[in-house]
């Protein structure tokens, strides 16, 4: 009885690891749709790509200050959005 119930498990486990397989296999795109893919990527556009490395620099620019200072850059930022919220305000009126 325990070797039928383990050929019985072991057949529905290999059954079920081949449907997903199979469902894989479906739906993966193919060699044409990946080329496209990643023919339209936004890291394929130089423009684009020289942004995100000078976005990269800023924040880890940024980072780097915080981790060298024991200032919270949080509130800084935040008495430098205030600051700026007033001097709008003072234009407004």
């Amino acid at each position: 009885m325990s070797s039928l119930r383990t050929l019985l498990t072991s057949s529905a486990l290999i059954a079920v690891m081949g449907l997903g397989y199979g469902m894989w296999s479906i739906i993966a795109p193919g060699e044409d749709r990946r080329r496209e893919i990643i023919r339209h990527l936004p890291e394929s556009n130089p423009v684009r790509m020289e942004e995100t490395r000078k976005r990269n620099a800023l924040v880890m620019e940024a980072l780097k200050e915080a981790a060298e200072t024991n200032e919270n850059i949080l509130d800084r930022l935040a008495a430098e959005s205030h600051r700026q919220k007033g001097r709008q305000e003072v234009l407004i009126d």
